[in-house]
């Protein structure tokens, strides 16, 4: 980039633009010559043009289709900021925006990244604050490099049928994973269409996974906290409360997988089913695969269909782990009898506790560990999490990195 020959254009006068690189429109003076400052001593070859008005659309056009990227205030007007926002994002959708805010206000945030912002910077601005800022937007385009920072477990519970079972599994497995390790932990709730953990845990959010797979990139922790719901020890992010069709949209879970592994030590992953896109992709992320089925004839039928689709989807036939719930042997096939027709055996039976999950789900909390249900998904969560020794390991290291 070249160095920054600053120029105003004002709602009185104009200059040519022509060769900006770098948009900043800012009525605060204030924050403008702050901005600057920072921006100075980090695009050494860039040029900078700085509106010190909010531009109608014709203008706002012109300018985007100069510019390399905008930094756009939006604490001073936050209506006037947001419209213009949202115009930007149509008429040079691949021109990166970044919201310029007063404080750190997570709410406010989340509004200007829904509304299309790609990042932001808060004052005071600072010359980290900007480098980090404009690494990101380097490693948007040029893409990430090196393999990935190695972090807590994931793992993904995937029903081979609906109605297995599966949602019920993964919120119990996670409170088990916290109650045992006393690790971090996150419950996913990453089915678009049907997701139940919110009804399940009695929780409600204003945000969703959409939010967080959108934004990936850009949320730091104080974000991350407005995303996600406490529930009795662990962090659970819910599914929106209006169906998104992960099949169909053009989402993709790797960056918040990834995030969600260095910033906790389990992560659970409550999976719509195997087919599609987006749930292959869940599979292949995960370190633990558990395929969710019931020992009676349509769902092992389905749950072998679902094996084969992980399959051609590159999903090795060995990752996915058949978990037998609802278990009872006078009714369905034995267990020796399921792990023969799936070509696998069981690695975990859980026993059918009527009981005990209709009083949780009743009261919106997990199964107590003394039953039936609550001693079986111990047992897998230890399974898991391995030796109490690596677990308290990575506990200390996973706190140590933080959050995003």
């Amino acid at each position: 980039m070249r160095v920054l020959d600053r120029h105003v254009l004002s709602s009185s006068h104009s200059q040519d633009a022509s060769e900006a690189q770098v948009l900043l429109i800012c009525p605060n003076a204030r924050m403008s010559a702050e901005l600057a400052r920072a921006l100075a001593s980090e695009l050494p070859a860039s040029r900078l043009a700085i509106v010190d008005h909010y531009p109608n659309r014709t203008q706002a056009k012109d300018l985007a289709e100069k510019s390399e990227f905008c930094l756009l205030d939006v604490a001073s007007e936050v209506t006037a900021a947001a419209g213009l926002l949202a115009w930007l994002g149509a008429v040079a959708p691949g021109m990166p925006v970044i919201s310029l805010l007063h404080s750190n206000d997570p709410d406010l945030i989340l509004r200007c990244l829904r509304g299309g912002a790609d990042d932001f910077l808060i004052q005071p601005f600072t010359t980290d604050q900007v480098r980090a800022v404009l690494k990101k937007l380097a490693r948007v385009r040029t893409g990430p490099s090196g393999p990935a920072e190695e972090g807590g477990k994931v793992i993904c519970v995937m029903p081979g049928k609906g109605a297995c079972g599966a949602t019920t599994i993964a919120c119990n497995l996670a409170f088990a994973l916290r109650r045992q390790t006393g690790g971090k932990v996150l419950l996913a709730d990453l089915d678009g269409l049907t997701g139940t953990v919110a009804f399940v845990l009695k929780l409600k959010s204003s945000y969703s996974f959409v939010d967080a797979v959108t934004h990936s990139g850009v949320l730091d922790q104080d974000v991350w906290r407005v995303l996600v719901t406490p529930s009795r020890g662990i962090d659970v992010l819910l599914s929106p409360e209006s169906p998104v069709d992960c099949y169909s949209e053009p989402l993709d879970p790797a960056g918040l997988v990834c995030s969600s592994r260095q910033g906790y030590d389990f992560v659970v992953l409550d999976s719509g089913g195997a087919h599609g896109d987006w749930n292959l992709a869940l599979a292949r992320q995960a370190d633990h695969l558990l395929l969710v089925t019931t020992n009676e004839l349509p769902a092992l039928h389905a749950t072998q269909r679902a094996l084969a689709h992980l399959e051609r989807g590159g999903v090795s036939r060995t990752k996915p782990r058949t978990v037998l719930n609802r278990y009872l042997a006078k009714i369905g096939l034995p267990e020796d009898a399921v792990a023969q027709a799936l070509g696998a055996k069981v690695f975990a039976t859980l026993p059918s506790d009527y009981e005990g999950l209709q009083k949780a789900l009743m009261d919106g909390q997990p199964v107590a560990p003394a039953t039936p249900f609550g001693h079986a998904v111990g047992a897998l969560a230890r399974s898991i999490a391995g030796s109490p020794k690596a677990a308290a390991k990575g506990t200390t290291f996973s706190r140590l990195r933080g959050l995003f």
